[in-house]
């Protein structure tokens, strides 16, 4: 056996004295290689967590809640506008609301119908009216389903465009063809959508959103391109009138109005201090002390919503509705709608069938403040001294 030359046999030997060092490709592919990409920690995106301050948590305030809770009940009251000065909790409470929203039944048909309203017609008009849908009801497929109830938020920055919807540019640019984008008011179908500093809002995207809001339903057109979207949602505004007025016309479109001001008691206070102070410290603990009586309220409300399908209004509370009403002489019929929706709502809270006056106690206030206008009175007034001026004139020259 030939012996190995003395450098070859100390080769290992010197190798581990000297290790060889890698090349910079082969430490680049070490470092970003599939194992170690993966075992990296996932880098902060700077998102937050939604994480609502408790609804129930809220302290005093009991008008604002209230109309809150009835607009989540009924929507048909018209949704809701909280009026005050900065720092009363209207945003907070807004916000903390979408931790007490049910679920509700969604049609999944394009009449938009539910198996409830079908099983409520006879046969020859759910064929008429419902063909598809009411073929697929009786045949035991299915034709809805649930989902929660959301809380939209108009942005600060939001453009009509972004409101209403338009072009896709990246469609359009890629794939050569025109697609509508669907906007806010479309993703705010069957939820609740919230407009911050309502009173800030350019006209023209106010009056568009009214529009959605009263017909249910709105069209967007681009040039030989449309698109018609349901836009069923409940609005809620909230502004302070230090920062401007809205629109009389904007203003009687909302159904409940709350005037919002600050607790002035000191007990009270002090105890708004030391629950911010909780939830700033550990919004997840001071959550959780408060599960249980937000779960209660969610089912109370998918309950109250129930129980609103049978909730009729008392003849003694209907006539004296239209009186109050006429004797306040509002001139909007949204008046006397949004009073009963309001106290069917709240009867439906109570968990009772039947309105009565003790409920229009509660809700009166809510439902026609602020819907008297001084300026029409004298208007008409005015109109109606014309008026006779005119007859009076026409009597002396003819002589009659």
């Amino acid at each position: 056996m030939t012996d190995l030359p003395p450098s070859a046999s100390n080769g290992d030997e010197a190798a581990e004295a000297h290790p060889r060092r890698a090349s910079a490709l082969l430490q680049l592919l070490d470092a970003y290689s599939y194992r170690r990409i993966t075992e990296l920690p996932e880098p902060d995106m700077g998102l937050a967590e939604h994480r609502p301050y408790p609804f129930l948590a809220v302290v005093g305030q009991s008008d604002m809640k209230l109309a809150l809770i009835l607009a989540t009940v009924n929507p048909a009251v018209g949704g809701v506008l909280l009026i005050g000065p900065r720092g009363t909790g209207k945003t907070t409470a807004v916000r903390s609301l979408s931790a007490v929203l049910p679920h509700v039944e969604v049609s999944d048909c394009a009449e938009d119908i539910l198996p409830a309203d079908l099983a409520k017609l006879t046969e020859e008009e759910g064929k008429t009216l419902y063909p598809d849908c009411y073929s697929k009801w009786q045949r035991g497929e299915t034709i809805s389903h649930y989902e929660s109830v959301k809380m939209v938020e108009l942005p600060l920055n939001a453009r009509l465009e972004d409101v209403v919807g338009g072009i896709n540019e990246r469609t359009a640019i890629h794939h050569n063809r025109v697609r509508i984008e669907r906007g806010i008011l479309s993703r705010a179908d069957n939820n609740l959508l919230y407009i911050d500093e309502v009173n800030l809002l350019d006209d023209s995207i106010i009056d568009a959103i009214l529009d959605a809001a009263a017909q249910g339903h709105y069209t967007v057109r681009r040039g030989a391109v449309a698109g018609t979207y349901r836009s069923r949602f409940v609005l809620i505004g909230s502004m302070n009138p230090e920062e401007g007025r809205l629109r009389p016309q904007i203003l009687d479109r909302f159904g409940l109005r709350v005037n919002v001001r600050g607790l002035m008691d000191s007990e009270s206070r002090a105890e708004i201090y030391r629950r911010a102070l909780s939830y700033r410290q550990n919004p997840t603990r001071f959550i959780r002390d408060w599960e249980k009586e937000t779960a209660l309220a969610q089912e109370d409300i998918l309950l109250a919503r129930h129980v609103l399908i049978e909730t009729k209004i008392s003849d003694d509370a209907f006539r004296i509705g239209l009186e109050l009403v006429q004797k306040l002489e509002i001139d909007s019929h949204r008046a006397e709608y949004t009073m009963f929706e309001a106290a069917r709502a709240y009867a439906a809270a109570d968990f009772r069938t039947t309105v009565e006056v003790s409920d229009l106690h509660a809700v009166a206030p809510l439902a026609l403040r602020q819907r008297r206008s001084e300026f029409m009175s004298q208007f008409f007034n005015q109109q109606a001294q014309e008026d006779e001026q005119i007859q009076q004139l026409l009597q002396t020259i003819t002589g009659a």
